[in-house]
Order: C-alpha cells, then structure tokens, then sequence
C-alpha cells in the first residue's frame, strides 16, 4: 500500500480554474475524506488522482512514484463509483473478476481473489446470482469487491452510497469502515454526507471553491475550526451563529441581550464579531424572552428545539432527558461560554 501526496495542483477547464494550487499529503493506509459544498472540486480532485481528469498544474505522486501524466490503469488505484456499473448479463462471480479475466490472469488467480473478496464483503452466498437480483447495498458490496481484487494501492470512492436508502446508508458506512480496518489499504473518499465524514474519516479535508479550507481529524474540524465556513459545514445541525460587537473588554451580543467574557484574545473596541456555539452547548432559559420557539423535533433520545430571535436570527437547540420545549413558547439562552467560538464579521477567521 501507498500514500498519496498532492503538490501544488490546478485544474483549468479553458480558461475557467476550478482547483487552485492544492497541496495536500495522504498517509499509508490513511481513510481521507473529501467534503465540501456541490462545485468545490472534491469529485474533480479524486478523478485526477484517478487520472480520469487531466492535472493542469502540479504533481500526484502514489508512494514514492510520480503518476501525475501515468495512464489510470498503471496508476495503482482503484475507484468505487456512485453508480454500481455492474454487468446485468454476468454473475456476481463474473462481474468481480472480469477485469482479471481482461487483463489475462490465470484463471486459479482470479479465482481466488474473488473468494478472497467475497469472504471480506460477505458475499459468498451470492456469486452465482446477477445483479438484478441483489439489493442496492449487496449491489455496492459488489462493486467494491470488484475492487478490491485488483489488489490496489489505493482506494477511490466517489460518493458510494448516495443511491442508497438511510437504512442501507448506515449498513454500508459499517462495511467500508470494517473493510479499511480490515485491508488496511488507503481511501479517499468523496462525500456532502456530514456523518459518513464524521464516522469514516482519520483525516477530514474541507474544500470550498477548489481551495482548502482546512484539513484535520473529524473532531478537530468539529472543535477548533479555523474559520466560519467550516465550522458551519462540519457538524449536524449546523453551528449557531450570533451577531456581537467587542465592548469594554467583552463580546456584546444584541440577540441575548448580555454581555459574554470570552477566553480569548479579543480585537478593538467597536469591532464586529460572531459568537459561534453548538446546538449542544446552549441551554433554554424559561424565564427568558429574547427566542419564541418555532418548532420542536424529537429524535427519542435527543431532541432539537428551533429558534428565532427578535432581529430574525434563528437558533437551534439541542435537549436531552424528558422535559421538552413547547412550540410558541417564548424563552432565553444560557450559552456555554467555554464552548463559543469567536469569528471576525468581516474576514470569517477564527479569533483565537
């Protein structure tokens, strides 16, 4: 197995640039994911690794070999696309192996990846069936097989389960999960999903308009984002942001009607700020009156109280145990200040 290691790569369709000078390292057996809005580059990002997209600018080394201009086939990768791409005439047997068979492996070689393969995705009960027959999940299972037997380097996934139904969602993300621990190979992983990020990544890389944002373990990008954005990409719900001023050495926030000592280094009087906090890490007040209660949604265990305060903002709350809030209540905030994050109003960075 191999690293990936991205130096300084652009990508221009005529004139138009749409990957802004990447620079990005990829460990050994390392589970990377790619997250970000729709047109932010990810899916073009991992297609020129693939070497299905041409690299502009830059280098793409897998190991210690440099790819950058390397046919895909030569590359030593792998990829699992959104679509199953399966062949409806073959066997599951058949459609894992084919690409052996093409390339002239003897037939006890293919023969034995494939079992090997099956035996990690569970799918030995199914080789004999045809796609037709599977469920979109065993579908999937299948296709990263097909995968898995061309022994890559790296693994390649854009966005593999979003044809899939929430139940099935969660099975798959257990099975690729299970299979990178189990291989120990490399992944990049291509997803708008917020959990599939949070639950498969060791490393997390947060593109927005083709540049980086900020690259981390999925808790560190939760915690300390160093920017607005990303603190309002990672996590679901979304982190709450609120409208302040510094004053007298403090954060003035207009929306609770209070004044809040922040653990941090705060800039000059006058300037414009935004307080940021977890829907966990505010707390209802029901002697306040600054937030009325526009709709409550319950999970079982956790529920989510839904917020709009008077200058329009709108904040989420999260509630645990059996006391809930009730629609068209009016209620305070009680925020956890060792929680907040600070960013500056007008360049978004992080106030540390």
């Amino acid at each position: 197995m191999s690293g990936v290691t991205l130096s300084n790569i652009t990508k221009k369709y005529g004139e138009s640039q749409v990957i802004h000078g990447i620079d990005l390292e990829i460990k050994d057996g390392e589970f990377c994911v790619f997250v970000g809005p729709s047109g932010c580059g990810k899916s073009t990002l991992l297609r020129m690794v693939a070497g299905l997209e041409d690299t502009t600018g830059g280098a793409i080394s897998i190991g210690t070999r440099d790819v950058t201009r390397e046919d895909p086939a030569r590359r030593g990768v792998a990829m699992v696309f959104q679509t199953y791409a399966l062949y409806p005439h073959m066997t599951v047997q058949e459609n894992m192996g084919f690409g052996l068979r093409m390339n002239g492996h003897p037939k006890h070689e293919i023969a034995q990846k494939v079992a090997e393969a099956s035996r990690i995705l569970k799918l030995d009960d199914y080789l004999k069936r045809k796609p037709a027959a599977l469920s979109g999940g065993q579908r999937q299972r299948v296709s990263i097989g097909r995968a898995i037997v061309r022994g890559p380097e790296v693994f390649l996934f854009d966005e593999p389960l979003s044809n899939l139904d929430a139940e099935l969602r969660v099975e798959m993300r257990v099975e690729i999960a299970r299979l990178h621990k189990e291989i120990g190979a490399t992944m990049i992983y291509v997803t708008h999903d917020q959990v599939e990020a949070m639950t498969l990544a060791d490393k997390i890389v947060v593109l927005r308009g083709g540049v980086i944002e900020q690259v981390g373990a999925p808790m560190d990008l939760y915690r300390n984002p160093d920017n607005k954005f990303v603190a309002g990409f990672i996590g679901s719900p979304a982190m709450n942001f609120l409208s302040a001023v510094v004053k007298d050495g403090l954060v003035d926030v207009p929306g609770l009607e209070t004044s809040v000592d922040l653990p941090v280094t705060l800039p000059a009087e006058g300037t414009a700020v935004e307080i940021g906090l977890r829907p966990e890490h505010l707390t209802l007040d029901p002697k306040g009156t600054t937030h009325r209660i526009e709709m409550t949604e319950s999970l079982g265990g956790v529920s989510y109280a839904y917020l709009k305060g008077a200058s329009g903002e709108k904040i989420v709350v999260e509630e645990r145990g059996e006391i809930r809030s009730t629609e068209g209540d009016t209620v305070g905030l009680i925020l956890d200040a060792a929680s907040a994050r600070l960013f500056d109003a007008a360049s978004e960075t992080r106030i540390r």
